[in-house]
């Protein structure tokens, strides 16, 4: 079996190592039963009391007195409802996602990525088959997310040759290539098994293909600026304890990862799950 095949089959259990990197099997997903995460019903408020206005006494007084003493006192005005608290959306219990299955909490918040908006953070490698069978549904649900949420890719860098294709997202991503070549980089990985010892001179030679200077792109994949951004890729995948890809980070708070019963999907729709839970959370 070539070397690279052996490492694509094994790079979708990878985690990021400080030294040396290890490729350490993906747990299977606990098929625990599905936990109920509706969420909490809003406790209406207390509806007020009616109070009945005591009859008048019957006077003796003349009938335009008695017309004026038979005007009921106005009532007091209701006190406005106070406002709900914002809330997720409310999901099929069945369908929930569920906390240590689909999604984990991080223990301590981490630093997100970039900055701005509710972030989304795809750590994944070019030679994990999950992360090429997740491409097509996600790149379904890209367009139709939020103008509040921010998706950025984060190629894991793991040591050896996955270290060599996060230079080349990286050097495709200053020369504005990723659009056009990211799909077709798992299909050359995977499929048309393009690459014999995925040097970065390998490297460079394919993303030739696709229309880049060779000899700018093998440059701009050992830059000082592309170095920087996989040490940035590397310490943000630690921090957020990345066992294996596809990983999803939201907003530096909760870890999804896709599951055998629910698969891809399952996984997208746990991102949404926790985007509207962060975004309640911040009141908007």
């Amino acid at each position: 079996m070539p070397l690279l095949l052996a490492l694509s089959l094994a790079a979708c259990a990878e985690k990021p190592a400080e030294t040396a990197p290890a490729a350490q099997p993906e747990a299977p997903a606990a098929e625990a039963p599905a936990e109920t995460a509706a969420p909490a019903a809003e406790t209406p408020a207390p509806a007020e009391e009616a109070t009945e206005a005591a009859p008048a006494e019957s006077t003796e007084a003349a009938p335009a007195e008695e017309a004026a003493a038979e005007t009921p006192a106005p009532e007091a005005p209701a006190a406005p409802e106070a406002p709900a608290a914002p809330a997720a959306p409310a999901l099929d219990p069945a369908k929930a996602p569920r906390p240590g299955v689909d999604y984990e909490v991080m223990a301590e918040p981490q630093p997100t990525f970039g900055q701005g908006g509710i972030e989304v953070a795809e750590v994944f490698a070019y030679t994990c088959i999950h992360c090429a069978n997740l491409q097509p549904v996600l790149n379904q649900w890209k367009p139709n997310i939020a103008s509040d949420v921010r998706f950025v890719y984060v190629p894991g860098v793991f040591g050896g040759i996955s270290d060599n294709f996060a230079r080349g997202y990286y050097a495709a991503e200053a020369m504005g290539l990723v659009e056009k070549t990211h799909d077709a980089m798992f299909r050359a990985v995977l499929i048309e098994r393009s690459f014999q010892t995925a040097s970065i001179e390998e490297i460079a030679d394919w993303y030739a293909k696709q229309g880049a200077n060779r000899d700018t792109f093998l440059s701009t994949m050992q830059s000082f600026a592309v170095t920087a951004k996989l040490n940035r890729a590397r310490q943000f995948a630690l921090r957020s304890g990345v066992q294996s890809t596809p990983t999803m980070i939201i907003n530096g708070k909760y870890r999804a990862v896709a599951t055998g019963d629910r698969g891809m999907q399952g996984l997208l729709d746990t991102v949404d799950f926790l985007v509207a839970k962060e975004r309640a959370e911040a009141g908007q």
